[in-house]
Parts: C-alpha cells; structure tokens; sequence
C-alpha cells in the first residue's frame, strides 16, 4: 500500500504548492491596475481632443468595460489564496479518509491471501511427508483457493495411492521372490528323494511299509508346497484369450465342489467375455471354491453370481458366498496377504495367488463377512465390449 499512497500524497502536496505559486501570477491583479492607470490617463487625453459626441460615448462604455475586468481581476486575486487554502484542507481530509479505505482494503485482500497460502504452504508439507490433510473448515479466501484446495485433496489421493501400491508391489516382488527360490530348493531334492522312496517301498520289509507311507505322503505334501510357491513366484504369462467367464465359473464349480454340496449357480444368459489367461483365472476361482466348501461343510450352501456392471467401465462381477461361521474382522483384513491361514497345515498362499492373478488382469478383490453369517469373496475383472442385454439367471 505505501508503494502507491506515498507517491499520490508527494503529488498531491506539489501540485497544491504550485497551484498556489502560480495562481496568483495568473490572476493578473497588478497588470490589470497598471493597465486601468493608463487607460484612465488615455481616457483623459481623449475626452479632451473629442469632448462629445460618439466618441465620448464610445469612451464611457471603454472605460466601464476596463472598470469591470479590473474588479474581476480584484476579486480574483482576493480569493485566488483562499480558495487555494479550502481546496489544500479538502484534498487532505479526502487523501486521509482514501488511505484509510485503502489501508483497510489492503489490509484485507491481505489476509484474504496470506492465510490462505499460509494454508496452501501448510499443505504442501503435509503431502511431501505423506501426512494426512486436515479435515476442518479452511480458512476463508478467493474462491479459487476452493478449487486450489480441491485439486490439492485430489492430487494428496492419488499421490497417496501411487505411494501404497508401489508399496505394495514392491512388497509382492519380494515375496514372489523368495516364493521362486523355496519353490527351487524345494524342487531340487524332491525328484529324487520320491525315486528313492520308490525303491524303498520295493525293496523295504512289511514293518517298513508305514515308515515308507509316511515318506511318500510328506514327501507329496512338500511337493504340493513347492508347486505353490512356484504358482505364487510368477505372474500369469504367455498369449491372452477371449474367457467365457460363465462357462469358466460353470466348470469350476463342477470340478471342484462335491456333488453332495448345495449350489446355487446365478449366471446371466449373456454376460461378457473377459480377455485374460484362462488356467491362471480357474485356479484362482477354484482356490475361492475350495475355501468356501471348507467354510460350509458337507451340510452348507454355496452360491456363485455373476453380474456386468456398466459404470465407470464396464467389469463383470463374481460373487462366491459360503454359508460357513465367517470370518473375523481382525482376519478378514488380512486374508489376502501371503503366508496367512486359517487352516491347519496351509501355506497360506491360496488367497495371495487368487488376489495376484486378479490384479494381473487389471481387476480387483474384495471379501465382506459377518461371523454366523457367511462370508462372500468379490472378484472383479474388465470386461470384454457392451455389456448385455438385461440378465436371465439359471439355476
């Protein structure tokens, strides 16, 4: 504010003290005195060469005019300085009461601004340490500040979002290596240590046969580990294909589910394809079964769904719900990282490959159970086109 009221005052003031220099010499009191001395001398003269006449009228109505410019120009010089005192007073009061407005103006659109970007500032700290935005109202400001806040929500999201899941990934690609070298150490001994427990069960006596039953059922045991590890160590790989995700979810439940099972199959006549790797997608829906007959029992039920969702793009949707006790919340947070079970003897990475596979194919998981109440597992994929017509469901 001092940038522009300091230079308008200087101006002010040097143009009022030239005002009141120069006016004076403009009014042309003294001329007019010197001229109507003169012009009376000459008037005088006049009258006395021309004593009547037109002249002499000619000479009255001169004399009146020189009379009235020379009182004009009195009055003038009288009220030349005072005037200029009035205006100096008023100019100051109004140069007084305008920087006041302007100190209160600028004093505002001050704090309109720096609390504002004080707030920015703060923000901007708060996201390069991936700290958490405060939720409270924000301090008051242009309306642009509102969108600036909004985008600064937004990019705090993302940024947020690209941190966990390269988090995430970072965490996966070391425990898919270490999965790739126990799969290796594994896989090395096994082959023939099952060719020398074969010999044994030729050549053992009958009182060793248990020994060699146990053997070979660890040995599998160690074997089937070893093929986990492997799954899990690598993403699904080589050329993609057009999947009849209902065909898919139709023949998984077959080959995985008992025939003495209660299963309820809502499938839609027309649902989409989903282009992926067709093995790596029936293992992961098998392993959701597999978990879901564990949780019913042989007396529970288990419903496999299948819906296409439009928006924001078009996906189809798995859902497997089991009827079993459910799952704790202090679990259920936890059942898709790597090396968790539940269950006796598990590897704990039948969910991490299921969740690893979906991920590969641009999807997602999601798990939501209520302990007595059954648990279901979501799957979603990207699916292939338009979505369908609206759905028919078979039994």
């Amino acid at each position: 504010m001092a940038f522009a009221v300091l230079p308008a005052a200087l101006l002010t003031m040097v143009g009022l003290v030239a005002a009141n220099r120069t006016l004076p010499f403009i009014s042309a009191g003294g001329a007019w005195s010197r001229v109507a001395e003169t012009g009376g001398k000459a008037l005088t003269a006049a009258r006395r060469a021309a004593p009547g006449g037109d002249a002499a009228a000619a000479l009255d109505a001169h004399e009146a005019e020189l009379q009235a410019s020379l009182d004009q120009a009195k009055r003038l010089e009288y009220l030349a300085p005072r005037v200029i005192r009035v205006v100096a007073v008023v100019a100051v009061v109004l140069f007084l009461v305008l920087a006041i407005v302007a100190g209160r103006v600028a004093g505002h659109l001050s704090r309109q601004l720096s609390r504002p970007l004080d707030e920015v500032v703060e923000w901007t700290e708060r996201i390069a340490k991936a700290e958490a935005l405060p939720d409270g109202a924000p301090s008051r400001g242009a309306p642009e500040f509102d969108v600036l806040r909004s985008r600064m929500r937004t990019m705090a999201v993302q940024l947020d979002a690209g941190r966990t899941a390269a988090t995430e990934a970072a965490r996966l690609g070391a425990f898919r290596e270490t999965a790739r070298r126990v799969a290796h150490e594994l896989k090395n001994p096994l082959t023939p240590i099952r060719f020398a427990v074969s010999r044994l069960r030729q050549a053992a006596a009958p009182e060793l046969q248990e020994s060699i039953e146990v053997l070979e059922t660890e040995t599998a045991r160690l074997d089937t580990l070893a093929r986990s590890f492997a799954q899990f160590g690598r993403l699904p790989d080589g050329p993609v294909a057009d999947i009849d995700i209902a065909e898919l979810l139709r023949y998984a439940t077959r080959a995985t589910l008992p025939p003495s099972m209660t299963v309820t199959l809502e499938l839609p006549a027309n649902l989409p394809f989903v282009s992926g790797h067709h093995d790596p997608l029936a293992r992961a829906v098998s392993n959701i079964l597999l978990n879901a007959a564990d949780a019913a029992g042989p007396t529970g039920t288990i419903t496999v769904a299948a819906t296409a969702i439009a928006a924001p793009v078009p996906v189809v949707e798995i859902r497997i719900h089991d009827t079993g006790p459910g799952i704790t919340a202090e679990t259920l947070c936890r059942i898709w990282e790597p090396y968790v079970t539940t269950k006796p003897g598990g590897t704990g990475l039948g969910l991490a490959i299921v969740r690893q596979t979906v991920l590969a194919h641009g999807g997602s998981v999601a798990a939501v159970s209520e302990p007595g109440h059954g648990t279901t597992v979501t799957l979603t994929l990207p699916a292939i086109g338009t979505l369908p017509i609206p759905e028919q469901r078979d039994e």
